[in-house]
């Protein structure tokens, strides 16, 4: 991949490890507000319910303020415990908050980043809202390393939209040949970025994927070369 200069990183389960600090915001906000759910029972039916609304946003079919209401109302649901309006908002607001303030990255995140810095120009392009996305990224002390991110909020659309790399694209001055994706999902990052016209790297196993695959962020160091 000789004629790659600018790498396109995901940041949601690519870099940073969103189930698990996730978890650790869950079990922050319940202790605050006394919420009596056990956080090992509730991760395993929230997770999966998390996943389905966020499909559901990036295809425009709820909003934010909905995707943020739903999946805290379908998971205390299915878990029969009962909770009002109100608890859910302030959970809700306390989640968005809080979340940023944990900073677990994925294995040789920091260790890679560092040495493809010195070969590439490194950008981001996520579906997560700037505001949260940017604090995760001080958080976690990644963000020096990118020249560039890129969300819906400025980009007016949402990966697998081909908008949004041709936003991302246009801010960085980068060629699509010269252009590599990099993430876990493969609506949005891997086939978004093959139906733009960019090459993609699925950061996962599946065996579904005819493209180069890799299961740790290190491997990126050899398939690179």
């Amino acid at each position: 991949m000789q004629h790659v200069k600018h790498l396109f990183f995901d940041l949601d389960h690519t870099l940073w490890d969103f189930n698990v600090n996730s978890k650790l915001t869950f079990q922050q906000i319940f202790e605050r507000h006394r919420v009596n759910v056990d956080i090992s029972d509730f991760i395993p039916i929230y997770e999966p319910i998390n996943t389905k609304y966020w499909q559901l946003f990036r295809h425009n079919q709820i909003s934010k303020e909905d995707l943020r209401y739903a999946r805290l109302r379908e998971a205390f649901d299915v878990l029969e415990f009962k909770a009002d309006d109100a608890l859910i908002s302030v959970l809700s607001e306390d989640y968005i908050r809080d979340l940023a303030d944990f900073n677990q990255l994925f294995p040789y995140t920091t260790e890679i980043l560092t040495h493809l810095k010195s070969i590439y120009k490194l950008h981001i392009i996520t579906n997560g809202f700037r505001d949260v996305q940017e604090r995760k990224m001080k958080s976690s002390r990644i963000n020096h390393f990118f020249e560039t991110v890129t969300t819906p909020d400025e980009a007016k659309s949402k990966k697998p939209n081909p908008d949004i790399f041709a936003y991302a694209l246009g801010l960085a001055h980068a060629e699509k040949n010269e252009s590599l994706m990099i993430g876990d999902n493969i609506d949005a990052d891997i086939q978004g970025a093959r139906n733009f016209g960019i090459d993609a790297v699925l950061f996962g196993k599946d065996d579904t994927f005819d493209g180069p695959q890799i299961t740790c962020l290190s491997e990126l160091k050899t398939l690179l070369q």
